[in-house]
């Protein structure tokens, strides 16, 4: 996939020249669709004015490409896990998925010169946000949400396979897993064509 013989397959091995992991690649993907919806902004927004309340307008923008289901309070299926049959209630990006996707960002944000204090994506805000949307899912869904116990990171082959989980159904544990928010065809990763051709 990354060499064309074996023998450059091996040699560049032993260079030090990896490839970008699965993380790397999305958060990068990620920054820069961010940084494509603030030019993409009426009228056009500078990083460095960027304040939580532009990541939830920006958070708010990516539930049009979501695939999650999630039930109104006046559904029938509401609080249901497995509705038995369709149902005019909005599809929306799942939690999960957005709270993989601002931590990226809260990460991209200060590898890119940006300042803890300052950082947009780890405002108050935000983490307030994230938790509402957590438990309207969890309650609409019917689904818990258990929190994650702390252990010694994974090995980067055990995390690369977590990693590719989406779907309707499997937002939930993409995002749970790191997952990327849905945008398009494409339940793992942000689009940047999509947001260029949708402004």
């Amino acid at each position: 996939m990354g060499s064309n013989s074996t023998s450059s397959g091996s040699s560049s091995s032993g260079s030090g020249t990896n490839p970008l992991s699965r993380y790397e690649s999305q958060k990068r993907r990620d920054w820069n669709t961010f940084g494509q919806y603030l030019r993409n902004h009426r009228p056009p927004l500078a990083l460095s004015r960027c304040s939580g309340a532009h990541v939830l307008e920006f958070l708010r923008y990516l539930d049009q490409f979501g695939k999650t289901k999630v039930h109104t309070p006046n559904c029938p299926f509401f609080g249901h896990p497995h509705p038995p049959a369709p149902c005019p209630c909005p599809l929306k990006q799942a939690w999960g998925s957005l709270d993989a996707l601002i931590g990226r960002l809260r990460a991209a944000f200060e590898e890119n010169g940006g300042l803890p204090e300052t950082n947009p994506f780890g405002a108050r805000a935000v983490r307030l946000y994230l938790r509402e949307v957590r438990d309207e899912q969890s309650k609409a869904r019917g689904i818990t949400y258990e929190k994650k116990k702390r252990k010694k990171p994974p090995s980067s082959s055990s995390a690369a396979n977590l990693a590719p989980v989406g779907g309707v159904n499997g937002n939930k544990l993409a995002a749970d897993r790191g997952g990327g928010v849905v945008v398009g065809n494409n339940p793992h990763h942000l689009d940047f064509s999509a947001l260029r051709e949708l402004a």
